[in-house]
């Protein structure tokens, strides 16, 4: 079968790990991509899930309490103003 050249871009340090991951594993960058080709040609998909980043618990917690804050606002202290907010968290602190 005939070879051709393909040119792709990719960030210069994602590159660099990725050399060094695939060398780890005997082969080269061009090995692996063409192994993720022909993988992906026999399964006529990504040959792997792909997903969005999940958020951690802080930030679905964060997201959960302000659900709650919508939903419930006569639980929670307002305030006139941003400096009588900074006053109360000065205090605290």
């Amino acid at each position: 079968m005939a070879k051709v050249s393909t040119n792709i871009s990719i960030d210069a340090d994602i590159k660099k790990q990725a050399q060094e991951l695939f060398a780890e594993l005997g082969m080269d960058l061009s090995t692996a991509i063409n192994i993720f080709i022909r993988q992906a040609l026999r399964q006529h998909s990504i040959p792997f899930e792909i997903t969005t980043e999940v958020p951690n618990k802080d930030t679905l917690d964060a997201v959960n309490e302000y659900y709650e804050m919508l939903e419930h606002p006569e639980k929670y202290k307002r305030y006139s103003s941003f400096k009588e907010a900074m006053s109360e968290v000065l205090e605290d602190a």
